[in-house]
């Protein structure tokens, strides 16, 4: 099964470590750390054409963690993810 993340993006569903709420969780200051480490790093994919809303941390089958920001609320990409959108 694949989640759509939007903008033609999709990623395996068994490598969604987390979808995350941006609003709330960069509140924390180590959520903030963790998005600029991995954002100097290279890890992280912006496929967001508006202001990002969500973001989905991934982990690849060579361990390899990546952060994609979405413009899809994090409900919206929960839901998807339970119902295995798309089919």
């Amino acid at each position: 099964m694949y989640l759509h993340l939007g903008q033609s993006v999709v990623v395996p569903l068994r490598e969604v470590v987390g979808i995350f709420d941006l609003d709330n969780t960069t509140a924390s200051h180590r959520t903030r750390a963790f998005l600029t480490r991995a954002e100097r790093e290279g890890r992280v994919i912006n496929i967001s054409e508006e202001l990002p809303r969500s973001f989905v941390l991934c982990r690849r089958a060579d361990g390899k963690s990546l952060v994609y920001l979405s413009q899809l609320s994090p409900a919206t990409l929960a839901r998807r993810a339970a119902e295995g959108f798309p089919r």
